[in-house]
């Protein structure tokens, strides 16, 4: 690790080959938006390998823990409270119901509304996916600290509350 935190990453060349000493990040060592931004990259990467394992993609596990826990999801709650746009989770979407694990039906009130909610397929799947989270979960906490995980928590809580 290199003195601010951050692991020495070594340049690469096309071909691969190291192009030049560790990377210096400069003020970005130190400043938190850049640290949750590799944090984040780092969790994700090690949740995508875990998943990998059942032939899973990450990305699918908050769309489907989001449907399951609130049946008859609309698509535009979906994107509101994944944090993502309507129209990057649009094809989200259609990818789980064309792979049989969401189903969605058109609201009578609106055509131009869908109402989510998981398959048996849909809902196995996303056992599976809980049990890489867990695991992965464990790993987290072993870094953070279980003592320390409620205050993290509170405090990404926060940011995402109040940044913007």
């Amino acid at each position: 690790m290199a003195k601010n935190g951050l692991a020495a990453r070594v340049r690469r060349g096309k071909n691969g080959e190291a192009a030049g000493g560790p990377v210096n990040f400069g003020p970005l060592g130190n400043w938190i938006g850049f640290n949750l931004r590799m944090a984040q990259e780092a969790t994700f990467e090690a949740f995508s390998r875990r998943s990998l394992e059942i032939g899973e993609n990450p990305g699918r596990f908050a769309t489907l823990t989001l449907i399951a826990r609130n049946p008859g999801i609309s698509q535009t709650e979906l994107s509101h409270a994944s944090g993502r746009d309507k129209s990057s989770v649009t094809p989200v979407v259609e990818d789980l119901v064309r792979r049989g694990l969401v189903e969605r039906k058109r609201v009578n009130s609106d055509r131009r509304a869908y109402r989510l909610n998981l398959t048996a397929a849909g809902r196995k799947t996303l056992v599976d996916l809980t049990r890489c989270a867990r695991r992965h979960e464990r790993n987290l906490d072993a870094i953070i600290g279980r003592g320390e995980r409620k205050r993290f928590l509170a405090t990404l809580k926060k940011i995402a509350a109040q940044i913007g």
